[in-house]
C-alpha cells in the first residue's frame, strides 16, 4: 500500500525507564504521526521480535507501532533481548512495568498525536491492565493475549481492570479452558460494555497466536477478531 512503511524501514528506538534502565525497541511508522499508535509488549522469555511479523501488518492497516524489549525476557523467536543483555539479567514480571510506562511516555514525547492502543502477551497481557489503570485518559484500547493473575495479591490484575474507564478491551487466550476462564474473569471486571473476548478454536499462548509460524491453522481467526477490535477503537 502506498505511503505505508515496510519491515525494511523499521527504526531502532532507545527509551529510558523512570529508574534509569535503558529499554530498547523497534519503531514501525506510517509516516503520519497523527495515526494511532500500537504499543507491543512481549511474553516471558521473549523480546520485540515476537511482533516482527505483526508490526508491519499493523502499519499496512494504518497504525504506527512500537515493540520493545522488556527487562523480563530472553531469546525466543531466534533473537536476543537487548534490554536484558544490557541489564545483565532478566528481571521479574512486575519489575518490567516501568518499561511499559516508558513506552507510553514516548508516544507524547515523540510527537505522536493519535489514539494509543496497548497490546500485551502473557505476563505483559496482565501488565497492560496495570498500565492503563495507572494512566487514566492516556489509553484508548487494550488488547491482552493470555492475561492472568501472574503477580500475586500485591498487584491484582482484576483490581486494575475494575478501574478502567473509557478503555475498549479485547482479550484472547490459548485454546485452553483454564486460560479462557481466567481471561473471562478479568474481562468481567472491566466496567461498561466496550469489551470483547475471543475464544479461538485454535490458538497458542500469548500474542504468538498472531504469527503464521506459531499458529498456521488459527492465525486468520485471531487476526479477524483483533482487527475488528482495532477498528472499533478508531
Amino acid at each position: 500500500m502506498t505511503g505505508f512503511a515496510s519491515p525494511a524501514v523499521a527504526q531502532p528506538v532507545t527509551l529510558t525507564a523512570k529508574d534509569g534502565v535503558k529499554v530498547f525497541g523497534t519503531y514501525y511508522g506510517t509516516g503520519d504521526k497523527s495515526k494511532p499508535v500500537v504499543l507491543l509488549f512481549h511474553m516471558a522469555g521473549s523480546n520485540a521480535a515476537e511482533y516482527a511479523p505483526t508490526a508491519p501488518r499493523l502499519v499496512a492497516l494504518g497504525y504506527n507501532a512500537l515493540a520493545i524489549d522488556q527487562r523480563s525476557g530472553g531469546f525466543a523467536f531466534g533473537t536476543g533481548n537487548q534490554t536484558v543483555k544490557e541489564l545483565g539479567r532478566s528481571a521479574g514480571f512486575l519489575q518490567a512495568l516501568p518499561d511499559l510506562e516508558a513506552a507510553l511516555a514516548w508516544v507524547a514525547s515523540s510527537g505522536h498525536g493519535g489514539k494509543v492502543i496497548i497490546v500485551g502477551s502473557s505476563y505483559s497481557a496482565s501488565l497492560v491492565f496495570l498500565l492503563a489503570a495507572q494512566n487514566p485518559g492516556k489509553v484508548a484500547g487494550l488488547a491482552a493475549f493470555s492475561p492472568g493473575e501472574y503477580f500475586g495479591a500485591g498487584a491484582s490484575v482484576k483490581g486494575a481492570a475494575q478501574k478502567l474507564q473509557g478503555v475498549q478491551v479485547f482479550v484472547s487466550s490459548a485454546s485452553d479452558s483454564g486460560e479462557i476462564a481466567e481471561a473471562r474473569s478479568i474481562l468481567e471486571a472491566v466496567p461498561g460494555s466496550a469489551k470483547t473476548q475471543l475464544a479461538a478454536k485454535r490458538a497458542p499462548h500469548g500474542a504468538s497466536s498472531l504469527r503464521q509460524d506459531a499458529n498456521g491453522g488459527g492465525q486468520a481467526e485471531v487476526w479477524e477478531g483483533f482487527t475488528r477490535f482495532l477498528a472499533s477503537v478508531r
